[in-house]
């Protein structure tokens, strides 16, 4: 690990009995998704995708552009 301590804390969690993993960003905001890749570009995108919780549904994120 290079650099110093953000202390930024990221948590993605294993649903046990599926493929799902749970993530929280350190801002509070939760994704699932079953890609480990996919889960991680979105933590690291932040704030991109990680709108307060009640202004987009809830679940997995659209990802690509909206334009």
């Amino acid at each position: 690990m290079s650099g110093s301590p953000t202390g930024e804390i990221y948590r993605i969690d294993w649903l046990p009995g599926t493929d799902i993993l749970h993530g929280t960003c350190h801002c509070g905001r939760e994704y699932t998704s079953q890609d480990p890749i996919e889960m991680w570009e979105w933590m690291l995108a932040h704030p991109q995708g990680h709108q307060p919780q009640g202004h987009e549904p809830q679940g997995h994120e659209p990802q690509g552009n909206s334009s």
